[in-house]
């Protein structure tokens, strides 16, 4: 396929994009030797900024090289349904009766477990709450997943040895843990109505593979640093002040529910979203800080990678169909680390006549890459947001996440090739 002149700039700044991922500490550290731009260099340090302000430079050349009729057209073209649901059900997430409820829970668990210190509550937030991600969706367990680890490992001293290869399983725990069902992964849910998939077939297909990989992977990091973890006190409570009375939890659960089943009606959900607010607002002496920064940031994130990412299937697409079933599921892994893995699948279900080898080795590869970058997978820039302020210049190095990841990428790599 031929590109057009638009579609190879298009190509050009999403791989600068890319690099520009990889170099967000660099900017940091510009940030501390010049300050007399140091916002601008903070600014350009933010990952979550990233994908929107090379957006913003594509459609600045689109308006120069096809006009504002073309560009505004492409722009209104895309679908920003996912950056404004992942925006709604990370501040919803985030709330006080929420993580009070799931903490709760956790920490139960975690007692039944005859483990020293932390070792049990460690292992629970990263194989529990990433399959959650099957029923409340996946960016909804990144961020409760996030958060509890951010006040009960993250905040309580833990090496950035720790903090890495804990980000690192949680990102690819999450990204495996969405596919219980067919609703709630977001590379997933872009092929299972076309294909029909029903939440029969993922259990039996992909579910016990992924129930495995995802035990095998917590249980995995949790002994790797048991001696550390060992000595860090378990959390015994939350951070936040006071008793939620249970009526209130149970509306934030049902905003939350509601949210994730009109998931993709933007006017509804948001609408929930609103009236959550009000609520929210009317009673602030059970809520902490609602996460309306990080959550402002995540969707900027994902919308600029929508946008940017819309123009580059001259040549994903050809580069994917090209492969055999047996070499696509590597090549769909390695193809998630640098685009959307959602954005894979997606150009997968336009093509007719795959087989069924094929498609599974797709939307296997897709979530087993889903941890090895922040924009492999849609939630990822919601965990990073939320823990990255731990890491050191509040920068979560790349590098040290692919490096992270590796070893848990290859454990799902395994249970999806050969259970």
């Amino acid at each position: 396929m031929t590109p057009t002149a638009m579609e190879s700039i298009a190509a050009g700044l999403f791989a600068l994009a890319i690099i520009h991922t990889f170099a967000t500490k660099y900017f940091e550290r510009l940030a501390h030797a010049r300050p007399a731009h140091a916002g601008l260099w903070h600014l350009l340090a933010e990952v979550e900024v990233v994908f929107g302000f090379w957006a913003l430079v594509l459609t600045v050349v689109m308006f120069g090289v096809e006009g504002a009729q073309s560009a505004t057209a492409y722009v209104d073209s895309r679908d920003l349904t996912e950056p404004l649901f992942v925006f709604a059900v990370m501040v919803i997430s985030g709330t006080r009766p929420v993580l009070q409820t799931v903490l709760g829970v956790l920490l139960r668990l975690s007692r039944l477990l005859p483990l020293p210190g932390s070792t049990g509550f460690h292992f629970a937030a990263l194989a529990l709450a990433p399959l959650l991600g099957s029923l409340i969706t996946e960016p909804a367990a990144m961020t409760l997943a996030a958060l509890l680890l951010a006040e009960g490992i993250f905040a309580r001293g833990a090496s950035p040895r720790l903090m890495y290869a804990t980000l690192g399983v949680l990102f690819v725990n999450v990204s495996i843990g969405g596919t219980l069902t067919p609703f709630a992964a977001p590379p997933v849910l872009m092929v299972a109505g076309k294909w029909g998939w029903d939440t029969a077939f993922m259990l039996s297909t992909f579910g016990f593979k992924a129930a495995l990989a995802v035990a095998v992977n917590a249980a995995g990091a949790t002994l790797l640093f048991w001696p550390e973890l060992a000595a860090m006190p378990l959390r015994t409570q939350s951070s936040a002040r006071g008793p939620v009375p249970v009526s209130l939890t149970a509306t934030h659960f049902a905003f939350l529910i509601g949210v994730v089943v009109f998931s993709h009606h933007p006017v509804i959900f948001m609408g929930l979203f609103l009236f959550f607010l009000g609520v929210a607002s009317a009673y602030k002496r059970h809520q902490d800080r609602l996460i309306l920064r990080e959550g402002l940031l995540v969707a900027f994130f994902l919308a600029g990678l929508v946008v940017l990412g819309g123009m580059q299937r001259w040549w994903l697409e050809p580069l994917l169909m090209s492969m055999s079933s047996q070499a696509v599921f590597f090549g769909a892994a390695a193809l998630t680390a640098v685009t959307d893995n959602a954005a894979l699948t997606y150009l997968g279900s336009l093509v007719d006549g795959l087989s069924d080898s094929f498609k599974y080795a797709l939307v296997a590869g897709a979530v087993t890459g889903g941890g090895l970058t922040f924009i492999a997978n849609a939630p990822n820039p919601a965990g990073a947001a939320i823990l990255r302020g731990h890491f050191e210049d509040g920068v979560i190095n790349p590098l040290g996440l692919l490096a992270a990841a590796l070893a848990p990428t290859a454990v799902a790599a395994l249970a999806f090739l050969y259970l």
